[in-house]
């Protein structure tokens, strides 16, 4: 008796430990996508406005520093600016929030749907919208410059 709840025990613990092993196996790497969205909040329609999606990667290491506390023995990152830049990207004409008349709301509806086409088709392609970001540049009061940013990331 003793034994078969031993064998029944063991042949339990198996199967927990095999399913898990599976389960991390059956795991495909997740791939991130940023889309940024860059809107002029300039009045007189003076900005520009783009949708920008990089069609080529990066590997964040080769521009990296790793810094610590000794002094002197960090090695300072020797990239140059052109080894940074993405030269392969897609760049999308937007409308500007303003025109010589104020807010323009056409101007508003009108991106909007450009920027729902972009995520319609990436869904479309296999891609999952995870994340929006958003954030305004403005020096402030009687500033007339900024800009208005949405980053979206998507997942497959």
């Amino acid at each position: 008796m003793k034994k078969n709840i031993l064998i029944i025990a063991l042949a339990i613990v198996g199967f927990i430990s095999f399913s898990f092993i599976n389960k991390s196996e059956e795991r495909a790497p997740v791939e991130y996508k940023v889309v940024t969205v860059v809107e002029s909040i300039v009045p007189n329609g003076l900005g520009r406005s783009r949708m920008i999606s990089a069609n080529e990667t990066k590997d964040y290491k080769e521009f990296t520093t790793v810094r610590s506390d000794d002094k002197g023995k960090d090695e300072k990152n020797k990239s140059k600016r052109d080894e940074i830049r993405v030269k392969d990207y897609e760049e999308t004409k937007l409308l500007n929030f303003y025109n010589l008349g104020g807010i323009r709301f056409q101007n508003i509806a009108a991106n909007d749907a450009i920027m729902t086409s972009k995520v319609n088709t990436m869904v479309a392609e296999g891609w999952e919208l995870a994340f929006i970001n958003t954030g305004v540049e403005s020096a402030g009061k009687g500033d007339g410059q900024g800009i208005f940013v949405t980053r979206y990331t998507f997942k497959r």
